[in-house]
């Protein structure tokens, strides 16, 4: 009787003529580069802790960590942002020294400043969410988000949290943080400038759906 042609073997060659995958992620998923990106800008906002308080004649001083803060907002949009200081604020926890002057351990999300700690998680989320929501980062959208996220919602967190811990009037902390608005306001329109200017720069730097806007 008639012998059928043999089938060749389908070899491991063969086997990926099949278009190959590429790895994605979900509208909702990280890939490997935000995961790059989220510690980037947790070290950023540690480094610039490390820098100590930044003296300003007539002003009190400013510590650059809040600037870190509002950048990694702004840049990486809300969610990632938020990530950022997240793993930031673990490593502080478990006793590394990286808030300004040193700081570090699980006394200070119990001090007067626990509540801006806490501030900054939410305050980089808000200001990712402004800054991005047009799809295309614009200076006036930046610079809302920078000062929305990165002061009111901050200090929301903080005056509240200051004022039970140090035994204040909620009136007397809300009165004393007004020195700090100078500083942060200057912090804000530095986070704008640098964001804006790195959009034009390196768009690279920021998530996949925002470079693809920019194109």
């Amino acid at each position: 009787m008639p012998t059928s042609p043999t089938q060749p073997k389908r070899t491991p060659s063969t086997l990926s003529d099949a278009p190959a995958k590429t790895p994605t992620t979900t509208r909702r998923g990280f890939g490997n580069r935000d995961i790059a990106r989220i510690a980037v800008f947790a070290a950023l906002i540690a480094a610039l802790g490390l820098m100590g308080p930044i003296p300003v004649p007539g002003l009190v001083p400013i510590t650059a960590q809040t600037l870190g803060v509002m950048l990694a907002g702004t840049v990486l949009g809300g969610r990632r942002g938020a990530l950022a200081v997240v793993v930031l604020l673990l490593l502080v926890l478990i006793g590394l020294p990286l808030l300004s002057g040193g700081r570090g351990g699980p006394a200070v999300f119990v001090g007067p400043s626990a509540g801006y700690l806490f501030g900054w998680i939410a305050g980089a989320f808000v200001a990712g969410a402004i800054a991005h929501a047009g799809g295309r980062i614009v200076w006036w959208r930046t610079l809302i988000g920078a000062v929305v996220g990165g002061i009111v919602v901050v200090y929301l967190f903080g005056i509240p949290v200051t004022a039970t811990v140090a035994g204040l009037p909620l009136s007397q902390a809300l009165v004393s943080s007004f020195a700090f608005l100078p500083g942060d306001a200057i912090k804000a329109v530095l986070a704008t400038l640098i964001t804006t200017g790195l959009w034009k720069a390196y768009p690279q730097a920021f998530p996949a759906r925002m470079q693809l806007a920019g194109k």
